[in-house]
């Protein structure tokens, strides 16, 4: 199947980001949101990032137009009729996305291929609750989405070669870097990643050090370009702690307990760079 058109389900963080590199690639994009205030923010998020590029001389202003025109914004689901590809790009809550992937259902030609962006949920207990099981697939895309390489292409129990093969010729046509991962809660990268940051919580709950030292430490000795608390931010507090939850449910072993202060901190509403506090001020 060749992927001309992808719809887009959220025109936040994650979603915008996606629109972008779909269409700086070539690819046209109807991105849809509950209202005409969230397409038009997601819009000229994606605006301002083509400026940075085109100030930076990675694209000139005509690649900017022409990226911008691919982009169709709407409120509707209706509008995602003429994609061939659909991705879920809402927030990482079970309950949302399961009722999304049904309204899908219910406008969708049988054909359309349906992606979610999921960072946790299974592939495989989300596509059991749409009607093309074959043709649904997890497609995690990392934050910022325009810079970053990675894509986890997650089979579910169901998904179909066909399904796999067009959504990772996809991910290749957008200049990313996919790997094909089995359903599993967390997959590989978050599986690895969301349990040390949610350590890092516990380091700086028992006061071993400071948020910067900490940060410090696993800069310069694990070379990472950004610390796990730093990281946390930019992630998003709400959506470590959902994804930790989503493991001590999961799995049931008490070391992905999520850690008292990251609780405490998203009950305080310090979700990171998205409330102006999280670990850090900004």
């Amino acid at each position: 199947m060749d992927i001309t058109t992808v719809g887009i389900i959220g025109a936040g963080t994650m979603g915008n980001g996606i629109a972008q590199a779909c269409a700086v690639s070539g690819i046209n994009v109807v991105m849809v949101d509950i209202s005409d205030a969230a397409v038009q923010k997601g819009l000229a998020t994606v605006s301002g990032s083509l400026d940075r590029l085109v100030k930076k001389e990675k694209i000139s202003a005509a690649d900017k137009d022409a990226a911008m025109a691919r982009i169709q914004v709407s409120t509707s689901y209706d509008d995602l009729k003429a994609g061939q590809l659909v991705i879920e790009a809402a927030t990482e809550n079970y309950d949302l996305k399961v009722k999304i992937l049904q309204q899908l259902d219910a406008v969708l030609a049988p054909e359309v291929l349906v992606a979610t962006n999921t960072s946790s949920i299974s592939i495989t207990k989300l596509a059991a609750v749409t009607k093309r099981a074959e043709q649904f697939i997890g497609m995690h895309f990392f934050n910022p989405v325009p810079m970053m390489a990675l894509v986890e292409i997650i089979r579910g129990l169901q998904t179909s070669d066909a399904t796999h093969d067009a959504v990772k010729a996809l991910a290749v046509k957008l200049g990313k870097s996919p790997i094909t991962v089995k359903n599993n809660p967390g997959f590989v990268v978050n599986r690895i990643l969301v349990p040390m940051i949610n350590e890092a919580f516990f380091v700086l709950a028992e006061g071993l050090a400071t948020p910067e030292d900490i940060d410090a430490g696993m800069k310069l000795g694990c070379n990472q370009p950004i610390g796990p608390l730093a990281l946390a931010d930019m992630i998003g507090l709400d959506v470590c702690l959902a994804v930790m939850d989503v493991y001590i449910a999961e799995f049931n072993d008490s070391k992905y307990r999520p850690a008292p202060l990251l609780k405490e901190m998203v009950a305080a509403g310090r979700l990171g760079r998205k409330t102006g506090r999280g670990v850090y001020q900004y």
